[in-house]
């Protein structure tokens, strides 16, 4: 008999299956569910994108990349931060495009962080980062954001943690699962404390369309001083509902993004041909799809935050992601408690809090990135759930 243990990397074996997916294939095997689970916009992929990806492959168009990324994507990235974000990069080696955003996250770890580096993780947030972080050899160091704040990180926050070994800063807003935004006068606070003490800073803006409220998103990299020491990760699947395409990026110093590169070229070589086909067209001719799809993410945002408020769920407001993170401690259950009972009574999946960090406990998210029609029903199950416990 085999001993698989032995011939597993122990650092794999010790990371926990992601919580999110739990839920989702919990769904999966059951019949008449509604999930509010999966991060995945329900709108279909804009089809002037699709068929420019179409027809990329009818002309024959399915041979290797270079591995940056075509050039002429690049240059269409490095044109739509400067005009959407008021950020300029150089097309020629300041950015590289990956498979997804989550590539891009887990080469820029990887490029930065060795043994005994300290790497700062605000949460609730992704699930990815912590992971990624333990199998670079780095040491996580979580900074537990809090609903009366907004969830928004403080600088307070960041300074209580931070020591000789810190090295990297994970900003990951606008927020999954929260929906927290940092807005410009947040980020001057935490880059006086980032440059005080010479940290790096990834800022995760993957949602950075996704905002609603009194101002657009502003990218970190946008503050004084703070763009040769900001990796910004970013990508399609959000803000275009091109999840499946599997297409990023990231935008930072060439230093950086050169060993990046080393990483991604041994990985993974070159992001899908056809993607990057129709991604060029997004940045062209995207920017109503963008606002038509916030706009409906904006609706439905006002619908649930008022529902679960009517229902007693307090809910604090998201002003950005299209994600909601209401407390559920009025129902006296622990999170994966009521997301269980949730489930299989009214057959409704939602994520437990504590899937993005332990401070998530006593909440749960909820996405809104499914239709009104979806979202109304799976409400009704909730309310009938809270009044039947």
């Amino acid at each position: 008999m085999i001993d698989y243990s032995k011939m597993l990397n122990s650092k794999v074996q010790s990371l926990k299956p992601s919580g999110i997916r739990k839920f989702f294939d919990i769904a999966n095997e059951m019949d008449n569910v509604i999930s509010l689970s999966i991060g995945e916009p329900d709108f279909t992929t804009p089809w002037h994108v699709r068929q420019e990806g179409i027809e990329s492959l009818r002309k024959g168009h399915t041979w290797y990349s270079p591995n940056r990324g075509f050039l002429e994507l690049r240059k269409q990235i490095s044109n739509y931060y400067a005009r959407r974000f008021n950020v300029e990069y150089d097309p020629d080696d300041e950015i590289v495009v990956t498979v997804g955003g989550s590539e891009a996250i887990d080469l820029c770890i990887r490029a930065l962080v060795q043994e005994g580096d300290e790497v700062l993780i605000p949460q609730p947030s992704f699930v990815c980062y912590e992971p990624m972080t333990r199998m670079a050899d780095g040491t996580p160091v979580i900074i537990n954001t809090k609903a009366e704040n907004g969830f928004r990180l403080t600088a307070q926050e960041l300074e209580e943690k931070i020591t000789p070994k810190s090295k990297l800063l994970i900003l990951p807003f606008p927020n999954n699962p929260t929906g927290a935004v940092m807005r410009r006068e947040h980020m001057e606070e935490i880059a006086k404390v980032v440059e005080k003490h010479d940290l790096v800073v990834m800022s995760d803006e993957i949602y950075g369309e996704l905002t609603y409220g009194r101002e657009r998103h502003v990218s970190f990299a946008d503050i004084p001083g703070m763009k040769e020491r900001t990796i910004v990760i970013s990508g399609f699947s959000k803000a275009y509902a091109m999840t499946g395409w599997r297409l990023g990026y990231a935008l930072g110093p060439e230093p950086i993004i050169t060993q990046m590169l080393k990483l991604h070229q041994y990985a993974i070589m070159s992001a899908p041909t056809t993607a990057q086909n129709a991604a060029i067209e997004a940045l062209k001719h995207g920017d109503s799809d963008i606002e038509r799809m916030r706009e409906e993410y904006d609706m439905r945002r006002r619908l649930i935050v008022d529902e679960f408020c009517r229902m007693g769920l307090t809910c604090f407001e998201p002003e950005g992601a299209f994600y909601v993170f209401p407390s559920i401690k009025v129902s006296g259950m622990s999170s994966e408690e009521f997301c269980e009972k949730l489930i299989y009574s009214q057959r409704v999946a939602i994520v437990p809090g504590p899937a993005f960090g332990e401070c998530g406990e006593g909440f749960a998210r909820v996405s809104y990135s499914y239709s009104l029609k979806h979202i109304q029903e799976a409400l009704e199950r909730i309310e009938r759930f809270l009044n039947e416990r």
